[in-house]
């Protein structure tokens, strides 16, 4: 295809990239410019912007189709309002966000998020450790690695990062997001974990910590209340079989919604009676709920 006018100055804004738009009021997480429909060329943390190979890989939510068939580039100001921290190298950023199905498509060389995402897990590691260490000096590692595992694993980092709309700002490639990789669980996970690894390499230590304890103050202060995790199921068991040695006993009675959203219902009985209903994102978590409303309920006690 000719590339024609549509495209201003092309050449130039490649060789001036890394200068012009990092300073406002573009800070850019990504360089784009539309060559052809559904074709941009991002430039990433490391990468040569000259060199740099072209991906097609559709129109990211942090683009729109502008005058004369050009991308118009999203500020990326509202993510950095929202976790109150703004990147010196934006390409940090644009590195962490960029997600490993565009090389995958594209079957050519290209930086990802995934090396970030390792940096970023070890630093959360590192930092919420530290923090419960000092919260509770009392506790030996088991209870402490078990209070760890609420904040940093998989289903919380996601949580954390849809709190501050991180997967609208992920590059995915055009059947990862047809498939709903914007809102997929391991997706917004890696991609927080890489943006604290960002952080970490673009201002060090202090500045991701800082904005990890900010981000989960509220979930280290539950624990502060509550450092006991609840297990609703144990709860019910043991309490259960101090009436009668039989166990109470859990099944999935529904699922509903799209595959990368399903709904699961889960119902537990006990001996013959229907104790509770739950629904959850997984057969575990639906189970937990239905448990968790039959100790709210306790139907049990008004049977004769």
């Amino acid at each position: 295809m000719e590339i024609s006018s549509r495209v201003d100055d092309f050449c130039l804004s490649k060789v001036r990239s890394f200068d012009q738009f990092s300073r406002p009021p573009f800070q850019m997480v990504v360089v784009a410019q539309l060559v052809e429909p559904r074709i941009v060329i991002p430039v990433v943390a490391g990468s040569s912007p000259v060199d740099h190979p072209i991906f097609p890989i559709g129109y990211p939510i942090g683009f729109r189709k502008g005058e004369g068939g050009n991308l118009a580039i999203r500020p990326m100001q509202p993510l950095e309002s929202r976790i109150h921290y703004k990147f010196r190298n934006s390409l940090l950023l644009a590195e962490a966000l960029t997600h490993p199905s565009l090389a995958y498509e594209s079957q050519k060389p290209h930086f990802d998020n995934q090396r970030l995402e390792f940096l970023g897990d070890a630093v959360l590691q590192l930092i919420v450790t530290e923090e419960l260490y000092k919260m509770f000096p009392d506790f030996t590692e088991g209870r402490l690695t078990k209070l760890r595992s609420r904040v940093v694993s998989r289903r919380a980092l996601a949580r954390f990062a849809m709190a501050i709309h991180l997967g609208d700002y992920v590059l995915l490639g055009k059947g990862e997001e047809a498939t709903g990789g914007r809102r997929r669980l391991s997706t917004l996970a890696d991609a927080f974990e890489a943006l604290i690894g960002a952080v970490y390499l673009d201002s060090g230590p202090n500045p991701a910590r800082e904005l990890v304890l900010r981000l989960f103050e509220s979930e280290i202060g539950s624990m502060v209340a509550s450092p006991e995790e609840r297990n609703p199921k144990g709860e019910l068991q043991e309490h259960l079989q101090s009436i009668h040695p039989q166990a109470p006993v859990y099944r999935i009675v529904g699922e509903s919604g799209p595959d990368h959203r399903r709904v699961f219902q889960a119902e537990v009985s006990w001996k013959t009676l229907v104790l509770a209903t739950g629904k959850g994102k997984s057969k575990k978590e639906a189970e937990a709920r239905a448990a968790a409303e039959a100790l709210r309920t306790r139907v049990w006690e008004n049977q004769p």
